[in-house]
């Protein structure tokens, strides 16, 4: 990356006013990963997400000459093992013709320092066992992939049927 590449690009907090930005890159994203049948997401849901009353979730946003070009939404979880919060990462994204320049490695470097400055025992996430290219950058970048782990999800009416037990 040149010094002229890195004086084009600046992370910041999302406001309010990037919904509808980030939005754009969660379709975009859902395509890239051939999950976009799954995408329910609203701006007004994601919004209440990142600036209602009770966020659950936070975001920053990746600009190149002032234009949104990427973003990584993260939230906080929790390990017993360690007994600190740990930072997840839900998405980092950068959109197809940004690639190249360094911007995920840069987002990825800014979220671990989040995570540092909060005194985080972790910062992970998850990757799609296909994705090789993100596979190799995250191994690039330190992360360890967890070959022993996998992810458990109920949602949907399978989720109400365990409720209600």
């Amino acid at each position: 990356m040149t010094a002229d590449t890195m004086n084009t690009f600046a992370i910041r907090p999302a406001t309010p006013a990037d919904v509808t930005h980030i939005m754009g890159m969660i379709h975009e994203l859902a395509v890239f990963e051939k999950l976009e049948h799954q995408v329910v997401a609203t701006d007004a849901l994601l919004h209440e997400g990142l600036f209602g009353a009770r966020p659950s979730c936070e975001a920053v946003i990746g600009e190149e000459d002032g234009k949104v070009v990427s973003y990584a939404l993260f939230f906080h979880n929790f390990s017993t093992f360690l007994t600190r919060k740990g930072l997840y990462l839900e998405d980092l994204y950068v959109r197809q013709d940004r690639r190249g320049k360094g911007y995920g490695s840069l987002m990825l470097k800014h979220l671990a320092r989040i995570a540092v400055d909060r005194e985080c025992g972790r910062f992970e996430w998850s990757v799609l066992d296909w994705n090789m290219p993100a596979i190799n950058f995250y191994k690039s970048m330190g992360a360890e992939v967890m070959p022993d782990w996998r992810i458990c999800r109920v949602s949907g009416e399978p989720l109400s049927a365990l409720a209600k037990g």
